[in-house]
Parts: C-alpha cells; sequence; structure tokens
C-alpha cells in the first residue's frame, strides 16, 4: 500500500466477487435509507438478496470512513456547505454487552431514557446545490477514554 492509502484496508479484489451484495448497492441504500441502514432492511428492498449475504460483503471488505468520504468527495462542492452531526442510538436491546464489546447504555431520544445499543456518530456534509451527504462516521467506544464530541 502506499503512504497515501495507509488508512484504506479494502483489500485487492483477486478474482470477480460472487456476492449478491456489492459496493455500489450498499452505498445507494446508505444515502438512500440513512435512519434504517441494517443488513434486513437492505436484504429486503433487494429482494433477491439474504441478510447474511449483506453481511459477509460487509465482513469481507472492512471499508472505513475515510473511504466514504473519497467517495462522496466527487458528488458535492465543498464550498460554502454545511457540515452537521448526527448521534444516533442503534438499538441492542436484546444484546448481552458482555459478548459485544462496543454495546452499552446511551441515552435514546426515541425512548427517553436510556437504552442497549451502538453509538453511531455520523457527520454530514449539505452544499449549497442541497446535496446532503455522509462525510465521515465512528462507533463511539468508552474504552479509549473520549467522550463522543473527541475526535
Amino acid at each position: 500500500m502506499s503512504s497515501t492509502s495507509r488508512y484504506r484496508t479494502i483489500r485487492e479484489i483477486s478474482k470477480p466477487s460472487t456476492a449478491q451484495c456489492n459496493l455500489e448497492h450498499y452505498t445507494l441504500f446508505l444515502l438512500s435509507e440513512p435512519k434504517h441502514g441494517g443488513c434486513s432492511r437492505l436484504a429486503e428492498i433487494l429482494g433477491d438478496v439474504s441478510h447474511d449475504s449483506v453481511n459477509r460483503f460487509l465482513l469481507r471488505e472492512r471499508y472505513e470512513p475515510k473511504d466514504l468520504f473519497d467517495m462522496v468527495k466527487t458528488i458535492i462542492n465543498m464550498r460554502g456547505g454545511i457540515l452537521s452531526i448526527d448521534d444516533t442510538v442503534i438499538e441492542k436491546l436484546y444484546s448481552n454487552p458482555k459478548y459485544a464489546e462496543l454495546i452499552s447504555y446511551f441515552w435514546s431520544g426515541k425512548y427517553h431514557k436510556t437504552i442497549k445499543g451502538l453509538n453511531l456518530i455520523t457527520l454530514y456534509y449539505s452544499d449549497i446545490h442541497e446535496n446532503s451527504v455522509p462525510l465521515n462516521y465512528r462507533i463511539y467506544d468508552k474504552r479509549e477514554g473520549k467522550t463522543k464530541n473527541d475526535n
């Protein structure tokens, strides 16, 4: 890997993929369905793709936040826009935090109380032409010793 792509962990594909889910499907799904972006929902929309296929695709490709930015920077005007941050709790009400290190208790505006889940922080950009896209994201990990607002 070159030094300019040191953050990039997407593997080089050695042969054509037989996966039913691909980057184009998944990206279009995330851009059109920002509030319910799960494997099951994408499988439901595509119809002939199982949620396991979507999950395997995501595990295999290992996308990073920089990959998202590299993809969307060509479709937005980077001057004169607005940045906003969304702090979303992805419900994992029936998960055992003992077995999933990123699952914890977070305040939910939907339930008006703390619930068990993942805390996804997304940076959105809206340009002057009313294009609005996610630029960056991270899952909050309390073990890092940072607040949700730290880098």
